[in-house]
C-alpha cells in the first residue's frame, strides 16, 4: 500500500512505499503504516544523522515486513497482560466454585515465575514453541541459590501451557503450548512414594509440646502475640488429629464441627467429634464427613474464644453461640496466616525436640501425611482412607501404601499364627 501523503516537509522523507522518517527536535524518528492492523508503527531512531536514520529505518521496515508475511502482527498483548487476562478468568472460576482460592494462589505464583523467565514485556504473538526449552535450567538457576524441586518446575510448566492453550483459543498467541524439554525421571529408590511424616514417638512428643505451648500463651493471653500463638497451637493440634488440608481447615466454621457424645455420659468431654468439610472449601469440590478422636483442641479453643470475648455463655451453648464464625481466626474475619502457621510449627517442633527438619522436609502438611499413614498402617481399606481424607483411591495406593518395616513383617507373617508362642502355618 503506497503512502497517501505525497507532499513532505523539509525534515520528512519517504522510504520504500509506506514508511516515513521525520525529524522531531534534533533526532530522527520513523513511522510505518500497517494496513492489516490499521495503525502506525513508530520508532525513535536515536540519531541526529539522516543517513544513519535511513539505515536504521530500513532495518525496522524489513523486520515488520517479515512479520507481515509470516502472518504475525506487530501490535499484540504482552506476556504480563496475557497473565493478567488469564488470572481474571480463573478468578471467575473461584467465584463459581470450580477451583478454590488456594489453587488460584498456586496458579498465580507459577505464572509469576514464568514471567521472570520469559520477560514481562515480551509480546505474546512473538512467542515461539522453543522459547521455554531451557525453562528448567532458568528456574533452578536462582540468585539466592534456593533449591527448587523438579516436581515444582513440572507443575509450573503444566500451568503455563494451560494458560497458553487458553490464550491461543482467543487469538492472542500463534502457539498453543511450549515444547519444554523432557526431564529425567527422578529415581528415589525404595522411598519414591514416601511422604515426609513423623514417627509415633515424635507425635507423642509433639502433643506434649503443644499442650505446654498453648498453656504458656493462655497464661498471659492479653500480651501481644499470645492470642495468635494459642489459636495457631490449637490449629496445629486439630490438623494432627483430622488430617485436613490447610485450605479446608482454615475455612472451618464452628457449625462444621460437633461433639458426638453427651458430655454427661463420660468423664472427658468432646472425645469424639464429627467434622464436615464443605464442598466449596475442599480441593476436590466434594463434601465429606469424618469422625476423629479429639485431645482437647476443639473444646480448648472454644473456651479460649469465650474467655477473649468476655461473654458469659454456658459450655453446652458455646457451639451455637460461635455458629458461623471461623474457628481458626484472631480477627473474627480472616483466618490465621500460613506464615503464622509455619512460624509456630517450627517453634513447637523445636520444643518437642524434633531434629533435621530441613533434610526430612517436615512442614505443617506433614501432619496430614502422618494422619493418612496411620490409617493405612491400621489396615483400613484404601477406599475408606480416600473417603476420609478427600482424595482418590489411586493416590492413596500410589503414595501411602509404601513398604515399611512393620508392613513387611505383617506381610511375612500373614500365613502364620502364634500357637503356644510358636509360629505355625495357617490351615488352608
Amino acid at each position: 500500500m503506497a503512502l497517501k501523503k505525497t507532499n513532505f516537509k523539509e525534515d520528512e522523507e519517504a522510504i520504500f512505499d509506506n514508511a516515513v522518517i521525520y525529524k522531531r527536535g534534533e533526532y530522527w524518528h520513523m513511522r510505518m503504516w500497517l494496513p492489516k492492523e490499521h495503525k502506525y508503527a513508530r520508532f525513535s531512531l536515536k540519531t541526529r544523522n539522516k543517513s544513519t536514520a535511513k539505515d536504521k529505518a530500513e532495518l525496522h521496515y524489513h523486520e515488520l515486513k517479515v512479520l507481515e508475511k509470516s502472518g504475525k502482527t506487530y501490535f499484540s498483548q504482552t506476556t504480563k497482560m496475557g497473565v493478567e487476562m488469564y488470572l481474571e478468568e480463573r478468578k471467575i472460576d473461584v467465584a463459581s466454585g470450580i477451583i478454590v482460592k488456594g489453587r488460584f494462589s498456586v496458579i498465580r505464583t507459577h505464572l509469576n515465575h514464568w514471567l521472570d523467565v520469559i520477560g514481562k514485556d515480551t509480546k505474546l504473538k512473538e512467542l515461539e514453541r522453543t522459547d521455554c526449552a531451557n525453562y528448567f535450567y532458568e528456574r533452578t538457576k536462582t540468585k539466592k541459590s534456593i533449591p527448587i524441586s523438579q516436581s515444582t518446575v513440572e507443575n509450573e510448566q503444566s500451568t503455563v501451557n494451560a494458560m497458553m492453550k487458553w490464550l491461543h483459543k482467543r487469538g492472542e498467541t500463534y502457539i498453543d503450548s511450549f515444547d519444554f524439554k523432557k526431564l529425567k525421571r527422578i529415581d528415589k529408590g525404595a522411598d519414591e512414594n514416601r511422604r515426609s511424616s513423623f514417627e509415633d514417638h515424635e507425635v507423642d512428643a509433639i502433643k506434649t509440646a503443644l499442650a505446654e505451648y498453648i498453656a504458656d500463651a493462655e497464661k498471659e493471653i492479653d500480651l501481644t502475640g499470645n492470642y495468635s500463638k494459642a489459636v495457631t497451637g490449637y490449629y496445629l493440634g486439630f490438623s494432627l488429629i483430622s488430617g485436613l488440608r490447610r485450605g479446608e481447615q482454615l475455612q472451618l466454621r464452628w457449625c462444621d464441627v460437633e461433639d458426638m457424645e453427651h458430655q454427661e455420659a463420660r468423664a472427658t468431654p468432646f472425645d469424639l467429634i464429627r467434622v464436615t468439610v464443605r464442598g466449596e472449601t475442599s480441593k476436590v469440590r466434594k463434601t465429606r464427613k469424618l469422625v476423629v478422636k479429639d485431645f482437647g483442641y476443639y473444646v480448648g479453643l472454644m473456651r479460649l474464644k469465650q474467655k477473649v470475648s468476655g461473654e458469659k455463655v454456658k459450655e453446652r451453648d458455646l457451639r451455637a453461640w460461635l455458629g458461623e464464625q471461623l474457628m481458626f481466626t484472631t480477627t473474627g474475619k480472616s483466618p490465621i496466616t500460613p506464615r503464622a502457621i509455619g512460624y509456630h510449627f517450627d517453634k513447637v517442633l523445636e520444643k518437642a525436640g524434633i531434629t533435621h527438619l530441613d533434610s526430612r522436609d517436615l512442614v505443617p502438611y506433614s501432619f496430614r501425611h502422618y494422619f493418612i499413614t496411620q490409617r493405612v498402617n491400621s489396615h483400613l481399606p484404601p477406599q475408606i482412607v480416600a473417603e476420609m481424607c478427600g482424595t482418590s483411591i489411586t493416590q492413596i495406593e500410589k503414595t501411602y501404601y509404601h513398604t515399611t518395616e512393620a508392613k513387611m513383617v505383617s506381610n511375612a507373617l500373614a500365613d502364620y499364627d502364634y500357637v503356644d508362642g510358636v509360629l505355625v502355618p495357617k490351615l488352608k
